[in-house]
């Protein structure tokens, strides 16, 4: 059972940034995709970013392509997600999730391990 716990979210205004962290309790962190998700109130939680067990493979949303990145050091059982050049339209809650084997990354279904979130707050 992995245990996630994301730190790191806050007020910011647009155009600034923030980084979250997730913190692993499993010592086999090394095996799992990462991904972040995040949900507003009335929508469906959407993936943002996702990377590889080894740290070689990240994948973005469009929508934060180019302003978001995803980082990971399996030393410290950690994947960080840094998000810059914010926008309100970001502001959510923001999940980090865990999956081993192999499919989509993007898929919510996928990942059967959750942190409890962490709320980004984009002020206009």
């Amino acid at each position: 059972q992995v245990q996630l716990v994301e730190t790191g979210g806050g007020l910011v205004q647009a155009g600034g940034s923030l980084r979250l962290s997730c913190a692993a309790s499993e010592r086999t962190f090394s095996r799992y995709t990462m991904g972040w998700f995040r949900q507003t109130p009335g929508k469906e939680r959407e993936f943002v970013a996702a990377i590889s067990w080894s740290g070689d493979s990240t994948y973005y949303a469009d929508s934060v392509k180019d302003r978001f990145t995803i980082s990971r050091d399996n030393a410290k059982n950690t994947v960080y997600l840094q998000m810059n050049s914010l926008k309100p339209e970001d502001t959510g809650v923001y999940y980090c999730a865990a999956r081993s084997g192999i499919g989509s990354y993007s898929a919510i279904y996928g990942y059967p391990y959750w942190g409890q979130g962490t709320q980004v707050t984009v002020s206009s």
